[in-house]
């Protein structure tokens, strides 16, 4: 680990969540110029990263393994941006590059934005497509639809995506984005601000899930998916690291049932690593954590435990079946897991 790890602007001023420079779209009708196909781009990710593990799971979920190919990279992030130093001579093996910033610059030449996952790359030409974090997980459920596995769920049901996009906004502003904002916050007021907001609104979700399985209907929807990435990492690193600490979530009845629901649901906690996801956030944002010191905790065991949550009914995948094993080569490393 070289000197230039980590990031000494993470904690030294505020958050503000940037806008995905980036925003083409890879549909069936190509109306951006990237058509679906399969094998032709590579899903770019860290497993630390929320915003990117929504995109691991939502690949796993519909069965998108071999046509969308995915790149893990280092979780010790630096001011280069992510790096492929987990692959053999450091370099993707299909992408060929050490940084994720060389696809960035292949595609805009002194882009002035940082280098964030997840990003998807169309291989022959080495060149970012989209960074836009927001989009890519709807229209991996909603455009590549030819491509998903037999049985793969409706992660965005036509009838249901009003009420979807309403959850997914209020868990987005308070919770997705509100432990970013507790975290970075550079002065009292602007930290109990958005504590205040993501514990009220913990609480609110706390109350919505005491009688329903799922975020919205009977199924998981893309809603679930995006308050599982945030809730997975709250005691092992929010808690603690973002001092968001007015409770942890095992102390929270409800949504401790329902984030190890998930976690035991196929495609949720066999995509997760709390090696990676601790690793990066305590050394990378060293303006938070200077000494860079990662904690032995917590226990991961309670993840395993039974949590009743199918008693409420519930139908995890509809109409449709859980997916297969995990590929050998997308393992989670023992460390990583409980």
């Amino acid at each position: 680990m070289s000197d230039t790890d980590g990031n000494t602007e993470y904690g030294r001023k505020s958050f503000k969540r940037s806008k995905s420079h980036f925003t083409d779209r890879i549909t069936a009708d190509a109306r951006d110029g990237w058509p679906v196909e399969p094998g032709r781009y590579r899903l770019v990710v860290s497993r630390a990263c929320p915003w990117a593990s929504r995109a691991v799971i939502s690949r796993r979920l519909l069965g998108l393994e071999d046509a969308l190919s995915l790149a893990i990279a280092d979780p010790i992030q630096d001011d280069r941006s992510w790096r492929f130093t987990l692959d053999p001579d450091g370099r993707d093996p299909v992408l060929g590059i050490r940084f994720l910033s060389e696809a960035y610059d292949a595609r805009e030449a002194d882009y002035p934005g940082g280098v964030s996952v997840p990003a998807i790359v169309d291989v022959p030409s080495g060149r970012l497509v989209t960074n836009d974090f927001q989009q890519i997980t709807l229209d991996l459920a909603t455009e590549w639809t030819a491509l998903h596995r037999d049985g793969a769920p409706d992660l965005c049901p036509a009838r249901l995506r009003d009420e979807i996009d309403e959850v997914m906004e209020e868990v987005y502003e308070d919770v997705n984005n509100g432990v970013y904002r507790a975290g970075f916050a550079t002065g009292q007021e602007e930290y109990e601000t958005a504590c205040d907001r993501l514990f009220r609104r913990l609480e609110l979700l706390s109350a919505r899930l005491t009688d329903r399985r799922y975020l919205v209907g009977d199924t998981i929807t893309e809603a679930d998916i995006r308050l599982f990435t945030t809730l997975v990492r709250f005691d092992a690193v929010y808690h603690g690291h973002f001092k968001c600490n007015r409770w942890k979530l095992t102390e929270d009845e409800v949504l401790w049932a329902y984030v190890r629901d998930l976690y035991q649901t196929p495609g949720f906690g066999d995509t997760v690593d709390f090696d990676h996801i601790k690793r990066h956030y305590y050394q990378v944002h060293t303006g938070i954590n200077p000494t860079r010191i990662v904690p032995l905790g917590p226990d991961l065991s309670g993840w395993l435990m039974p949590h009743r949550r199918e008693e409420l009914g519930g139908r995890p995948f509809g109409d449709g079946t859980p997916p297969g094993p995990v590929s050998e080569g997308e393992r989670v490393p023992a460390a990583g897991r409980p």
